[in-house]
């Protein structure tokens, strides 16, 4: 019964074009991205903090932009990402969708040394899509980016299951669970979605 939940969930959402094509490009390439029930949450995330400013870790070739940016489509959506041909898809895809390179900012190179220019309480909502082994300094990075009663949300936190699995201790397991830990035993409002393979949602006070 759960499992047909979970699916009905999944199939309950009507990818935008734009996003469905990201999608397709994505898998092509071989490019994990959030799933469509977790992009329409990314996508309400957006809206109920009538986000003017997001910024993203780990741009993927755009599906999760599109998402965000359906929900706020008058934000300022900036997203980082190592990978140059990356950027070079997700540029086409977000300019083929009506996104001007003025509110679309898509910047190159390692995370952890952009992150640190990336000005205090300057986003409304920040997403978590990157390298796991560097999920805790990200972490520290969005809540230290993002305004009071912002979102910083954390797709795959659930990664494929394996993180309620006891017998699975991989490295990336250890990486979600620790994140999880932390969050958790933090002061800060969290929700743990089962959508995709998991949306951490941390509301910063």
């Amino acid at each position: 019964m759960h499992d047909l939940s979970w699916k009905f969930a999944e199939d309950f959402v009507a990818e935008p074009a734009d996003a469905a094509t990201a999608r397709q490009h994505s898998l092509e390439r071989a490019v994990d991205a959030v799933s469509p029930a977790v992009g329409a949450q990314l996508a309400v995330l957006a809206a109920a903090t009538r986000a003017e400013s997001i910024i993203e870790i780990g741009t993927g070739l755009g599906v999760s932009g599109l998402w965000m940016l359906h929900g706020a489509p008058e934000a300022t959506l900036t997203s980082i990402d190592i990978e140059a041909e990356h950027h070079e898809a997700a540029r086409a895809v977000f300019t083929e969708a009506g996104h001007s390179a003025a509110r679309v900012r898509l910047i190159g190179g390692r995370a952890l040394d952009v992150l640190p220019r990336m000005n205090d309480r300057s986003y409304d909502l920040v997403l978590i899509d990157a390298d796991p082994e560097n999920l805790l300094a990200y972490a520290e990075h969005g809540l230290r980016l993002v305004r009071p009663r912002g979102v910083v949300a954390v797709p795959h936190a659930l990664w494929h299951g394996k993180v309620a699995d006891p017998a699975q201790r991989d490295d990336t397991v250890a990486d979600f669970r620790a994140l999880l830990t932390a969050t958790a035993e933090s002061a800060n409002v969290t929700a743990l979605s089962t959508s995709g393979d998991g949306l951490l949602q941390i509301v910063a006070r």
